[in-house]
């Protein structure tokens, strides 16, 4: 089926269609949805050759996987995944080596300038991003996971870090705890920042002050959250309830606790950010795992949404999108023993 063809089964201009299937931000949601399902419906799919050919464009987004953070990466791909699958467009994953940032930033030069693709994704930037300087001065369309302070210019989706940790917190001072550990993310990122600025607010608004020894950085995973939960507990002033960074933190703190004889949820209360993995559930946790939830999937999906509208013409300096977090209590969290 041609373009004309399908255009007219749907009774719209070719333009329309066309703009519509490439993610241009001038076509609504409503048209846009209309026709991808359509598409699905009839089996029509462009030449992208001829495509390809006519725009000059490679028809591939970047983005760069690290030797960390596997799990949410996969979650974010599969999202990008589902709106990508009726755009035409490819996802091109490059893995990072790097040990440096001179090395991660030619790593990205080297993607843009190979012509392989037509925007690019950063994760988990920091303040002042190297990245966001370097890909400005590309002139290459791209959007951040998270936000920089800096002066360039950039587009981005990011949740409200500060907000979630700030509502955990918040939850277990109302409790009735006085001392309360946070397993924060990669020290310096600044979700991690943003994080801590939350924990400490919390802490100032009833006049007290977060206990810096009870803060940890480190990567979201089963062991460091055991790791480092068990330091905690085996402490003779121990906290009685820990702020988690992810749902696989959670797992390892979990851990810990049964490890000295102890119950999440009576003796330690627990509450972590939960990425909604379909694999782990925070609710099918023994006992179920109190939240801030936000979706890694659905922030893949949106963003290769405004990824393609960048790709479009959209202007950078239009998208900016910070997503609230939703504070789901369930049985890991209780007044302190």
């Amino acid at each position: 089926m041609k373009l004309r063809e399908f255009a007219k089964q749907l009774g719209l201009s070719p333009t329309t269609v066309s703009r519509a299937l490439s993610g241009y931000p001038e076509v609504s949601e409503a048209t846009r949805a209309r026709v991808a399902s359509e598409a699905r419906r009839l089996g029509y799919r462009p030449d992208i050759n001829a495509v390809r050919l006519k725009t000059g464009r490679a028809g591939a987004i970047g983005v760069m996987m690290g030797r960390s953070g596997e799990i949410h990466f996969a979650e974010f791909v599969s999202g990008m995944a589902q709106r990508l699958e009726t755009a035409d467009t490819d996802i091109l994953i490059t893995p990072i080596t790097a040990h440096n940032d001179d090395d991660e930033i030619q790593a990205y030069r080297r993607l843009v300038e190979s012509r392989r693709v037509d925007a690019v994704i950063i994760h988990s930037p920091r303040p002042r991003d190297p990245r966001i300087e370097m890909l400005n001065s590309l002139g290459v369309p791209f959007l951040v996971h998270g936000r920089s302070e800096t002066e360039h210019v950039h587009a981005w989706l990011d949740i409200d870090n500060e907000g979630a940790v700030r509502r955990s917190t918040e939850h277990l001072l109302d409790l009735g705890h006085r001392r309360i550990a946070m397993i924060n993310g990669l020290r310096g990122k600044t979700y991690s920042i943003h994080r801590e600025q939350g924990f400490r607010l919390a802490h100032q608004e009833r006049g007290l002050t977060a206990d810096p020894n009870l803060m940890v950085c480190d990567k979201f995973s089963d062991e460091s959250g055991f790791r480092h939960a068990r330091s905690f507990l085996e402490r003779a002033n121990a906290p009685t309830a820990i702020v988690a960074g992810s749902t696989m933190t959670a797992l390892g703190v979990y851990r810990a606790v049964r490890s000295l004889g102890m119950t999440v949820g009576q003796d330690v209360s627990v509450i972590a950010h939960d990425d909604v993995f379909p694999y782990l559930t925070a609710e099918n946790m023994v006992p179920s795992l109190s939240t801030t939830r936000s979706s890694m999937r659905a922030a893949g999906t949106r963003c290769a949404e405004l990824t393609l509208q960048l790709i479009a013409g959209r202007a950078a300096d239009e998208v900016h999108e910070l997503w609230p977090v939703e504070l789901i209590l369930r049985e890991s969290t209780a007044p302190p023993p």
